[in-house]
Formats: structure tokens, sequence, C-alpha cells
């Protein structure tokens, strides 16, 4: 009679948790994408949150890249490390500094506090020897003085080319999941949310606290099963965004991207943590690890680490 009631017991145990997983688990549709959603994000859905107008504000969001123009916006001081690896993976070339950007108006200047390079970091010419670290400058360095309008951009912007490839390199890297106009090959590709393109991609949304925050959390991952054909059409490999519940601002993105051919190769791997200064979003710690290898240039594989210190 004991080993009747033991075995009824276990499967009564055995049919709560299977309800209770059934129960918990759930997916969603939009536009045509299915998302797999977590047993909070159930419960959430349950009593208001509205998954799809969720997935509407990721798919449409432009606040990280927005993020990182607004640091032309305000006064801060920057931990900056800058690392070139050789191909035994020995560092070839480095830059440690702190700077300190200054702010009258909208227009900023930058101070060099302390530098310290090794290797051949610089050329003879004093110019960046590594494209890596020209991309990197570009980005969060300023000589003299330079004045921006209330969105962060330059009034006058030069038509070169080389300009418009940085420009469009920096929205690859730092507007992952939107389309790339000009770049070819791949700038369509990365523009997951597109039918054509989102059904290489396994999608989720869960919740999870991040840096202390509660957060929902939307990632999108290649699928592990591709063939050799649709894996070529693969560039983002994750992407993985942390908004916070209470008012669906961006506090954290981690991301990969990759991609080879015969003409260039590249494997990006990227973390940024955010914060806010006078109600603008902008990038407090940003993490780099990288190899391209392009045209014209030798292969460069490269770290990066960027800490901002708001004034």
């Amino acid at each position: 009679m004991r080993d009747i009631r033991i075995v009824v017991a276990g499967l009564l145990v055995t049919g709560l948790l299977h309800f209770h997983t059934t129960y918990a688990q759930d997916t969603a549709q939009y536009n045509g994408m299915t998302v797999n959603l977590d047993e909070v994000v159930v419960n959430a859905k349950r009593i208001g949150f509205d998954v799809n107008s969720f997935i509407r504000r990721v798919e449409e969001d432009t606040t990280f890249y927005r993020a990182f123009k607004n640091l032309r916006l305000l006064g801060f001081t920057a931990d900056n490390d800058i690392r070139v690896f050789g191909k035994k993976g020995d560092v070839k070339a480095s830059l440690k500094s702190e700077t300190r950007q200054t702010m009258n108006g909208r227009c900023r200047t930058m101070e060099v506090l302390q530098e310290k390079t090794t290797g051949d970091f610089y050329t003879s010419k004093g110019k960046y020897n590594y494209y890596t670290a020209e991309l990197y400058a570009n980005l969060f360095f300023t000589n003299g003085t330079v004045c921006v309008d209330e969105n962060g951009d330059s009034p006058e912007r030069s038509g070169g080319s080389l300009e418009k490839h940085k420009a469009q390199l920096k929205q690859l890297i730092f507007n992952p999941g939107k389309p790339v106009k000009g770049v070819p090959i791949v700038g369509h590709k990365v523009a997951i949310f597109d039918r054509d393109v989102m059904r290489f991609y396994d999608f989720a949304i869960t919740s999870e606290d991040y840096l202390g925050i509660p957060c929902y959390v939307f990632a999108a991952t290649a699928k592990k099963d591709l063939g050799r054909i649709d894996q070529g059409e693969i560039v983002i490999n994750e992407l993985t965004t942390y908004f916070n519940k209470d008012n669906f601002e961006i506090v954290g993105r981690r991301y990969s991207l990759s991609y080879k051919t015969w003409l260039f190769d590249f494997n990006v791997r990227m973390n940024v943590e955010m914060t806010k200064k006078n109600d603008l979003l902008i990038p407090a710690l940003v993490t780099y690890d990288g190899t391209w290898d392009v045209p014209f240039k030798k292969r460069e594989t490269a770290k990066f680490i960027a800490k901002f210190r708001l004034d």
C-alpha cells in the first residue's frame, strides 16, 4: 500500500510539474516572427504587458546609436584602453590614456590628461597606425573645437569616401539589427526584423536583473541547425538587449557579428552598459574584441575598453 501511495504521489508531482511547465511557457507572434517567452514574461503578459508593442519598440529603437552621439553633447572624463595584437596573440601596440571633454554651449574640446603608448601605435607623422584606433578616435576623441547641432551632428560634414566608409562602419557596429545602406554584401543581412532575415534566428523575451535593474531581455540568436548556404546569410550571431522594466530604456546590450568572404572578413564582439545624464542616454562602459581583414589593410585584431565618468 505504501509503495502504491509513493507511485501515485510521484505521478501527481510529475503531472503538476508538466502542467506548470506547459502553463509557464508560451510564444508570441510578431510580423511572422515567433518569440519564446519565459514564465515571468508570460505572467506579465496576463496582467497587461503588451508583447507586440514591446517588440515593435525594440524594432524601431534608435536610442542605442543615439546614445553614442549624445557623448558629443556632454562633458565627461574617459579612460581609454586600446590594444592591438600580433599573430601570436602578443600585444604589438597599445594606448592607455585619460581624456576630459569640456563643453561650451554645443561646442566641445578635449584635453589629454595622461597618455602612454607602446609599439607602433602612431606613425612617424603622429597619425593612427591602426584602423581600430582611428575608428575609436573618430567616435570618442575630439581634435580642436568641434560644434554640433542639437542632435550631436556636425553641420558641416566631409563628403569624402573615407568619411562615408567610417560612418557606415559605425552604423554597422553601433546600430546592430538595422540595415546599413551602401555596405556591400552585408548591409541587408543585419536587418534581423526583415522577413527574409528573421527566419535564420531564434527570438526570445525573458526577465533578468542587469546591473541591479529589473529588465525585460530581448534576444536574437542565430539558429544552430542552419545549413551551409543559410549560414552564409548570418552576420549577427547574437544580439541581446536589456530594457528597464519601468521605462523600457536600454540599460545594456551584448552582441556578436561576423562574416567572411574572399574580399574581407570580420569577427566582432561587443558589450555596452548605459547610464543617463541630463535625461540623455549615454554609454558608461564599452568593450570591444574584434578582428578585421579588409582590402588594402593588414589583418587587424584589437580590443578596447572605454569607460566614461560624467562631469
